[in-house]
């Protein structure tokens, strides 16, 4: 650990130690949450989130192709995710890096496990042993515009809305008019990570970059767990761990109205 970094753990760790964060949120409270939808006119549905200082675009494209080999009746969803330098100078230009690739996937599960996205309603033509089949492909592209903390739930709730804008572009390929992406309720991601014993939702980069580990827990709206991922090396008590989905289930409530009302819904 650097000089820095070490001056800086102890200042957010003396902070901590007296129930105070550095910008002055309770551990368990999310920054500013902004959501703007339809920024991409080319794409069939996208959203620019803002969570504090860093801002999100997601991207929704669709496309035919074939289904997977053990769902020939179901739509297949691809996720990616570009950490350009304009974003963070942490960030390289070149191939996805391993933070990438992580944040997709964490984005991915999320939607994934939770089950959103209705694919057997994205079926053209099921594969059978004399056909490869016809299904619609759901890309999700995220791009990160600024990096302050907490990716993770700001590039999930930037996927959530640009999925409920997003139309199926069924004119364009002559499979008659174009309609709604066919969605379920939406699983909300809440992220928190833990440092010299406190545990804090919605991580600054300050923070994040001092953690020991990370915790993200995505529920949905009866407060059932959809997916968790837990990150860095560290270490979470039971007690930590039944505290963090406790939060992830309340502020998940508030992060739902968000999005709702950015989609009118």
């Amino acid at each position: 650990m650097t000089v820095i970094a070490s001056l800086k753990r102890d200042y957010l760790s003396r902070l901590a130690e007296q129930g105070k964060r550095a910008d002055g949120r309770r551990f368990d409270e999310y920054r500013k949450i902004e959501i703007e939808t339809g920024v991409v006119s080319r794409a069939e549905g996208s959203a620019k989130v803002k969570i504090g200082n860093t801002q999100v675009i997601v991207g929704i494209k669709m496309d035919i192709g074939e289904p997977y080999p053990d769902s020939p009746n179901c739509g297949v969803m691809t996720t990616a995710a570009e950490l350009i330098p304009m974003a963070s100078p942490d960030f390289e230009a070149g191939p996805p890096q391993e933070d990438a690739i992580e944040l997709a996937r964490v984005v991915d599960r999320g939607i994934r496990e939770s089950e959103i996205i209705e694919f057997e309603k994205l079926c053209i033509e099921p594969a059978d042993k004399e056909n490869k089949g016809k299904v619609w492909i759901v890309f999700i592209d995220i791009h990160i515009l600024d990096y302050d903390g907490n990716l993770f739930d700001t590039a999930s709730l930037a996927a959530l809305a640009a999925l409920f804008t997003a139309n199926v572009p069924a004119k364009r390929f002559e499979l008659g008019e174009d309609y709604p992406l066919p969605l379920r309720d939406p699983p909300i991601s809440c992220t928190a990570v833990k440092f010299n014993r406190a545990v804090v939702f919605d991580p600054s980069l300050d923070e994040e970059e001092i953690a020991e580990a990370r915790l993200t827990v995505a529920t949905d709206k009866n407060g059932h767990i959809r997916a968790m991922q837990k990150g860095l090396n560290g270490s979470f008590t039971k007690e930590e761990i039944k505290k963090v989905i406790k939060a992830s289930i309340d502020n998940g409530k508030e992060l739902r109205n968000i999005l709702y009302k950015s989609i009118g819904k």
